[in-house]
This record gives C-alpha cells, structure tokens and sequence, in this order.
C-alpha cells in the first residue's frame, strides 16, 4: 500500500463522536472528526480533502458517503486506521475535473464531517443520496424485474394520488429495487389512512408478482429519511442479486472487462488484502466501502488510485471480530458480493433527462410512454426541487441491447412537446481499455437544471457540482 507522505499533515487531537448507526436509515449525521482540512495549494489539478480523527466503527463509510454525496469524483485516496487513530486523504475534483472553489461546496464539507457537525437536509447540488422532504414516506420494493415494470408502478401511485417526491431505481441481473418517497397529493403530508395504505400495498405487490417471480417479491412502508444509495445496496446484498438465476444472463454480465477482484492474506500483518480493478465512476467507492461494512468488515488501511480510464483499489479489511478471510468459499462470497455492489450502477445504452413541472401522474405518463416505445429502464434518479421535477432514465430496448436512433429521434418527438429532454449515449463498458480507450463522460444534468431554475427565478440554490 501506498505511503500518505506529504498530503497529509499530522495531527492528532481528541474528538466528540456519535456512534454510527448499523442501518444507514437517516439523514447525513455529524461525523465530527477533531480536523477537516480542505487543501487547494499542495496539488495543481485537485483539491486533497483530509480527514484527521479518534476513529470510531463505522466512520470511512461516513467520511466518503458526504463526499459521494456532492458527486466528487476521487482520483486517488489515502485510508489509514492505526488502533484508535483514523486519517485519511481524498484527491478531488468537480465533475469537470477541476478543484473544488465553490465556497458553499467547500463550508458544507468542512461542516458535515467537522468537530460542530450538522444534520444536514440536503447537499449544496444536485440531491442525489440523502433525500429528506420533510413529510413523506418512504416505499421500498424488490421483485423481478420486467419490461413496463416501473410504469405500472408509477400508475398505482397516480391512481392513489400519491406525489412522487423523490425516487430512485436499480437492476441488476434480473431483480430490480427501488425507494420512492411519497406524500399525499392535497395535504403534502405523509399519508395516514390504513385502509389506503393497504390497498396500495396490496396493488404494490400485484404488481410485484406479475412476473416469473422465482425469488419472491417484498414491500416496505416507513416515515423518515434515508440514504438511498445505501439502502439500496442493503436491499439488493439482502434479496443475493450477486447469485445466479438460472443461467439468466444480464447484459452486465458480457462485459469484456468486468471488475478484476481478487482476495488473498497478509498472513504477517493479519489482514486479508482486497484488490479490485475496474473502470472507474463517481461513488466507485462508496460502493465498495458500503458493501464490505454491510457485509461486516472493517477497512484498516486502503490505496486508491484512478488514471481517469479505470481505478485500482486495495483494501487491507478484517472481519469486525478481528478474524481475516480464511475459506475459499469466504473469499468468493465477498468477490461475488463486491462485484454486484460494481455493476449495479453501470448503466449503457441511451441516458434520458428530463425535466418537467412537476405533478401528480407525471412518472407514471413519462414511464408509458417509455413502455410504449419497448424501451426497458435499467436504471431511474427522480428529483423534485420546487415544482420542478428532474428525472434520469437508463434506457434499453427489451433484450438489453441499445436502443435504435429512430426510436430516440420519435420518444425526443413525443415527449419534448410538453416537457425538456436531454438525450445522452453513455459510454460502452463492453470493450477492454486497450481497445476503446474508455472515455471518461458525465450528464450536463446540471446544465439542464440550471436551465430550469433560471426560468423559474430561482436564486437560492447553489450550483450544482
């Protein structure tokens, strides 16, 4: 593993800490580490993050879950836990490879993980993560995933007359998860009456079921905020989405590079060494770090390194008992594991953005027509700030290939009359580096908001990062 050397500083101090909660079921706490450095001058093309604090079970997760939050993309990293010390230092840019200057970015940062803490609401950008909307509630679901699976979902909601605040959705192999926070249409206020939650629940679940569903199908109310992301990865690490069904085949499984993951001892130093070799994204190690707590391990020290193309990761991780990685089955397990936690979020094909007033059955009209079209949703991020609501959608043609640009020029057609769309071909992963040279791209989704806003006279939100 890499030395820290001269990105990090040396300091050490005392510090109040809260206990991390097990679940990740709220909104982004105070980490309250002692020091929060946020350092533009050392380096010339990033901005080091550096995190000096009492270590306490749980707080890598936190320190790169408000990182991931903003979006940053991090280049390289530094992970060190030496007994009851934690430091750490995160090289990171802006989604367009710069430093970070935005003083709301920078004061959010230093405040989230900082001594004084906050609970915060939302993140200074796009609210991606940590959704909390006030007064909603929160449904989670998990079944087979099918084609116009999301748009009957959406229409038992418009038929409620739920107010889909926020959402987001994933697939993976042939099981879908989804976290979609609702209020009641007239009142905005969580909705309360039993016999109308249990009727939705009852069509949820109809609805669930329509496929060959050979795993089964779950549902779940709840009042509160949670992280999405990591809720997410709970739900599907739970439902095994990383085994086999049957020698189904999902798209991501025929990638030519896949994630090169590996696990071997250090018998001499006690821990079990993870490498992993992947092309890299934003919140690639979110993900990883998400996954191996879950799956209760602590990461004792780590090297992260990206050239822009793929990232390298190296984890030196023990059970929480202190035990390393013994079993070959163990070993496999945890690879299995942290390559579905990977791939969840690799998205190819065409990505639709689209920004609209917001209203009761708008998903439910935009995902019809989706299915209309025989286009399949791989993935979905459903936003409202204001009354405006921006919605993603990962799009494929119902055998997972690419969608035709005919059928993209004829949804632009139908669906730009009454709302704005932004259409992006994503990058495709089925190449190896050598042969594709796997550019490096990311949504102007902040342009399409600005847009929005700027129509609407909204000044109070700082830039989207």
């Amino acid at each position: 593993m890499e030395e820290v050397g001269e990105d990090w500083p040396g300091r050490r101090g005392t510090v109040s800490s809260e206990n991390a909660s097990s679940d990740g079921e709220q909104n982004m706490r105070a980490v309250q580490c002692d020091r929060v450095c946020i350092d533009n001058t050392t380096r010339s093309d990033c901005t080091l993050v550096k995190v000096d604090s009492v270590n306490k079970p749980g707080i890598l997760l936190e320190v790169v879950q408000v990182l991931s939050d903003l979006d940053l993309p991090i280049s390289k990293a530094y992970i060190t836990s030496d007994g009851t010390w934690f430091m750490d230092v995160f090289h990171v840019t802006d989604q367009q490879g710069r430093k970070i200057t935005d003083k709301k970015t920078i004061d959010y940062i230093e405040k989230a993980l900082g001594p004084e803490g906050i609970k915060a609401k939302s993140s200074p950008g796009k609210s991606v993560g940590v959704h909390s909307f006030g007064s909603h509630v929160a449904i989670e679901l998990i079944g087979t995933d099918r084609p116009g699976l999301l748009s009957e979902i959406f229409a038992v909601l418009a038929n409620q007359h739920c107010n889909v605040v926020a959402a987001e959705v994933w697939t993976h192999k042939t099981r879908v998860a989804c976290v979609i926070y609702i209020n009641d249409e007239v009142s905005t206020q969580p909705m309360t009456d039993p016999n109308c939650m249990s009727a939705m629940e009852e069509q949820l679940r109809n609805v669930l079921r329509g496929g060959n569903d050979l795993k089964g199908a779950r549902t779940n109310f709840s009042v509160g905020s949670t992280h999405v992301d990591r809720r997410l990865h709970q739900l599907m690490l739970a439902d095994k989405d990383y085994e086999s069904d049957d020698g189904v085949i999902d798209e991501k499984d025929g990638m030519l590079f896949k994630p090169i993951i590996t696990v071997d001892n250090c018998e001499d130093k006690g821990y079990s060494v993870v490498n992993i070799k992947c092309k890299d994204r934003t919140k690639l190690l979110f993900d990883i770090v998400c996954t191996l707590t879950d799956m209760q391990f602590v990461v004792s020290h780590a090297s992260v390194s990206s050239d822009g193309t793929y990232g390298l990761q190296e984890l030196y991780i023990r059970h929480k008992d202190g035990k390393t990685l013994d079993s070959m089955e163990e070993k496999e397990n945890v690879i299995k594991c942290l390559e579905a936690a990977i791939l969840r979020r690799v998205s190819e094909g065409f990505g639709l953005e689209i920004c609209a007033k917001d209203r009761v059955g708008l998903l439910s009209d935009v995902t019809r027509v989706l299915r209309e079209y025989g286009l399949s949703v791989s993935r979905a991020d459903v936003t409202t700030i204001g009354e405006k609501a921006m919605n993603v959608f990962y799009v494929r043609d119902p055998s997972g290939n690419p969608v035709d640009m005919k059928t993209i020029e004829a949804l632009r057609k139908e669906i730009g009359q009454t709302m704005m769309l932004n259409v992006r071909k994503l990058p495709s992963a089925t190449k190896s580096p050598e042969a594709s040279g796997w550019a490096k791209t990311s949504f102007s989704f902040g342009n399409l908001l600005g847009k929005f806003l700027s129509l609407s006279g909204r000044q109070d939100l700082p830039p989207v990062v």
